[in-house]
């Protein structure tokens, strides 16, 4: 029984450095592969990233209009005449004596296809 461990403890001792070798390769393999698709790894990375350089323009895009609407509440404030004028006749129809309004009809809807009364379709 003792030449049985001697043989196996003898074996051992000439693979060790094949058999470290092999530890660390399939630990680097391991570690590589929870640095690329681990929790946080580089493709949750890469999709952050690319959420970040879309709320960044969405952002850029936001100060845009804030400073758009901003001059404009400011123009609106001062009394500015012209701007006055202008959301008066956008938001109000307003006209000046003389002129022409030409209006775009509407399309007309189906009377005869929309039920003019719900129906009740829940059972009791």
């Amino acid at each position: 029984m003792v030449l049985t461990v001697r043989i196996a403890g003898g074996w051992f001792y000439r693979m060790r450095r094949v058999l470290a070798t092999l530890c660390i390769g399939a630990l680097a393999v391991f570690i590589g592969y929870k640095v690329v698709f681990g929790a946080n790894g580089m493709k949750v990375y890469e999709g952050k990233r690319a959420e970040a350089v879309r709320l960044q323009q969405q952002i850029d895009d936001e100060k845009i209009l804030n400073e758009q609407l901003q001059h404009r509440v400011d123009s609106l404030q001062r009394e500015d005449p012209s701007a006055i004028e202008k959301e008066a006749r956008e938001q109000l129809g307003y006209v000046k004596p003389g002129e022409i309004v030409l209006v775009e009809p509407q399309a007309k809807t189906d009377t005869r296809r929309t039920p003019t009364v719900a129906e009740n379709t829940d059972p009791k």
